[in-house]
């Protein structure tokens, strides 16, 4: 009779036994001790790319084109002829102009003749003086229009070499508008092409008046920033990151009024030539925390734009207001206040708890049911 009493008595203890066990389980949370470390924050800010050098290619002179040396797309080198326009006029110019120069090389020597003889019978006497001067001013007359005949001949070399339009620098040809027959001239309204100078791309991007003055504290100037800001990442239009870092080299020293902002330039090398001039993207720049509180997002809970964490306080979920900033991806928050070094919190669940409920970190009620 007592064993059968023994054996019911441990059959019902048995189902109390595990649900205690249960519940215990079901208030377990896990827990973290506050303690400071370091996090390496990303900040991502739009910008657009252009080429070193964006050069609009506009012809000298007017005429028809009669040749395109070059294909849209094309690397093209330093001098090279991009365009010829129509040099029969151009050439017949310049042979006009030769002969015009040749002509006022055959006046200026009869006159240099004439002032000569003129000179000699003036010292004995012949003629007088006012003949001596007429002849001095017709031998600087014609001096005179054989200056002007170079100057008209250099000038007419000159266009005639304008009608080859070549790359002022090395680059990639932009589109090209014009093709063979049209007439073009220096006022056209729209450029004959672009050539730019890809072998370096400059990124473009904005901070905030407030950004900017946060960079100039953590650095000490706007010159020490530049020197000693870590080399920056872009992240293209398809959202890949680029394969080559850059590095800041200009902030702008004034600050737009319609936008608030202030332009910053970074320099990227591009080698493969995968990023063109007129592409967007984002530039993401580092910083580098030290000495901070890093929590989960998981540890923190949101009401009207506040967040909040549950210290653990003699066991107990003390809900405690904070203040933070999200890295890496919004997965982790760094703790800008609230929080002291030493706290206990609970680590993830916290939009499940309660002001005051029981808080049994993990790995400790297991321990206590064995003591049980």
């Amino acid at each position: 009779m007592k064993q059968a009493t023994l054996v019911i008595a441990c059959c019902l203890a048995f189902p109390a036994c595990k649900q205690a066990t249960q519940t215990r389980a079901n208030t377990e949370h896990e827990v973290m001790t506050i303690a400071p470390t370091s996090r390496t924050l990303s900040t991502s800010y739009p910008a657009t790319i252009k080429g070193r050098q964006d050069i609009e290619i506009y012809p000298q002179v007017s005429g028809r084109l009669m040749e395109l040396c070059v294909s849209e797309g094309q690397h093209v080198k330093k001098g090279q002829p991009l365009f010829i326009i129509d040099q029969v006029p151009y050439e017949a110019a310049l042979k006009t102009a030769e002969a015009n120069v040749e002509a006022a090389k055959a006046s200026l020597a009869n006159a240099q003749l004439t002032y000569e003889s003129k000179q000699a019978l003036f010292e004995e006497e012949v003629v007088s003086e006012f003949d001596l001067n007429t002849a001095k001013n017709a031998l600087l007359t014609a001096q005179a229009q054989l200056a002007q005949m170079e100057a008209q001949e250099v000038n007419a070399r000159n266009n005639l070499s304008y009608t080859v339009v070549t790359s002022p620098s090395d680059g990639v040809v932009g589109t090209l508008p014009y093709r063979v027959g049209a007439l073009v001239s220096s006022s056209i309204p729209q450029p004959l092409t672009t050539v730019s100078d890809n072998s370096v791309m400059y990124v473009y991007f904005s901070m905030t008046e407030n950004q900017l003055l946060d960079l100039i504290r953590q650095y000490g100037s706007k010159d020490k920033a530049l020197a000693q800001m870590p080399t920056i990442q872009l992240r293209l239009s398809d959202k890949s990151m680029y394969a080559h870092e850059g590095k800041v080299e200009t902030i702008s020293g004034v600050i737009d009024q319609s936008t608030g902002s202030v332009s910053i330039r970074a320099a990227f090398p591009n080698q493969e030539g995968l990023l063109h001039s007129g592409g967007a993207g984002n530039v993401v720049i580092p910083q580098q925390r030290d000495n901070v509180f890093v929590i989960p997002q998981a540890a923190t809970y949101e009401i009207q734009d506040q967040t909040y964490a549950y210290k653990v306080i003699d066991g107990k979920a003390v809900s405690t207001l904070i203040r933070v900033s999200r890295v890496n991806g919004g997965q982790e928050y760094i703790v800008e206040s609230g929080l002291a070094e030493g706290d206990v919190i609970v680590a993830e669940g916290a939009g499940l708890l309660r002001e005051g409920m029981d808080i049994h970190p993990k790995g400790t009620a297991d321990n206590q049911t064995k003591e049980d």
